[in-house]
């Protein structure tokens, strides 16, 4: 199978659109009393997981492929460099996993006060995790949009108007302005009303 600057483009934009769709399924931080669910985040754990698969398979189809070029390059690395950010946000949703297993472990014990300090820290750990997978799937996510229109080939408008264009791209300005065209009178009009 070869691949081609639409298909390139196509597949990195596919992506980022899988990422922003994660991004838009992570619960909002700061709600003390609105935690996530524990089974929310583990089943966005698992889809991220699948994300990060689909990340290796494009840069392995892109590198086993014959087809070493600068957009072939150009396609790997931007697949590549998603790798870590999404990485970073499966990391910070497994944090966010194991904090709410220790708020279920420690419910009994939420009328102590050493209890109590714990829980609200963990409260405070999940926000920030929320937070940190918020921004790397957004990093993600935004390289891509930015990688698909680099690898994107022009649009047919742009070629048309190139090959319409009446002066070649390599003729050079000349040295010397060219003489004014000579001065015409006016043409008289006549303006007639209603």
């Amino acid at each position: 199978m070869t691949t081609n600057p639409l298909a390139d483009a196509l597949a990195i934009r596919a992506t980022a659109w899988a990422l922003d769709a994660q991004r838009g399924k992570l619960p909002v931080p700061g709600d003390p009393h609105r935690l996530p669910g524990s089974v929310t985040v583990a089943q966005q754990i698992s889809e991220l997981g699948k994300l990060i698969t689909e990340l290796g398979d494009e840069v392995l189809f892109r590198t086993v492929n014959r087809e070493h070029g600068y957009r072939t390059s150009m396609t790997v690395s931007s697949f590549s460099a998603a790798i870590r950010p999404a990485g970073e946000a499966a990391a910070a949703l497994g944090e966010v996993a194991q904090q709410l297993a220790f708020l279920e472990r420690t419910e009994h014990l939420h009328d102590r006060p050493d209890a109590r300090d714990a829980r609200e820290a963990a409260g405070r750990v999940i926000d920030e995790a929320l937070r940190t997978a918020d921004t790397a799937l957004r990093e993600a996510a935004d390289s891509l949009h930015a990688a698909s229109t680099a690898v994107s080939p022009p649009s047919s408008r742009l070629r048309a108007a190139l090959g319409r264009t009446t002066t070649p791209m390599y003729e050079a300005v000349p040295a010397t302005p060219a003489a004014p065209a000579p001065a015409t009178a006016p043409v008289p009009r006549t303006v007639r009303g209603r």
